[in-house]
């Protein structure tokens, strides 16, 4: 069976841009492998589960193959399948964040003018 270095799996998959972010972010605990906390050059191979905290909610991916060259997106997609509790919490999450409403919305009339300004200023005592 073939293995990889987990840094090197997530920069040919595109996950991240380039391998030594892929290695930071590992060093930070953001990357699990099959539930456990990871280091750069633990191997991986077909099989396993890779959690990755780049967003909110997580992606969590099945490994289906490895290459250690970075290859064009369709063919990185190749490299893993997600799982359908992640896409559907990924979805779920979208939905909200369109729901949501526009924090911009609050401010009717937006940045103050200068004599507004200076109202303000009088009535808080400056």
């Amino acid at each position: 069976m073939e293995k990889i270095r987990l840094d090197k799996w997530l920069w040919a998959a595109r996950f991240y841009k380039t391998r030594s972010l892929a290695s930071q972010e590992i060093g930070k605990g953001r990357i699990l492998v099959n539930g456990q906390p990871a280091k750069p050059a633990r191997e991986v191979a077909a099989g396993d589960r890779i959690q990755v905290r780049k967003e909110d909610p997580a992606i969590e991916v099945l490994v289906r193959a490895v290459s250690g060259a970075r290859g064009p997106a369709p063919v990185a997609r190749q490299l893993y399948e997600e799982t359908p509790e992640s896409a559907q919490a990924r979805e779920r999450a979208a939905e909200q964040r369109r729901l949501a409403p526009e924090p911009a919305l609050d401010l009717a009339d937006g940045r103050p003018t200068k004599r507004d300004r200076r109202l303000i200023d009088r009535m808080r005592g400056k």
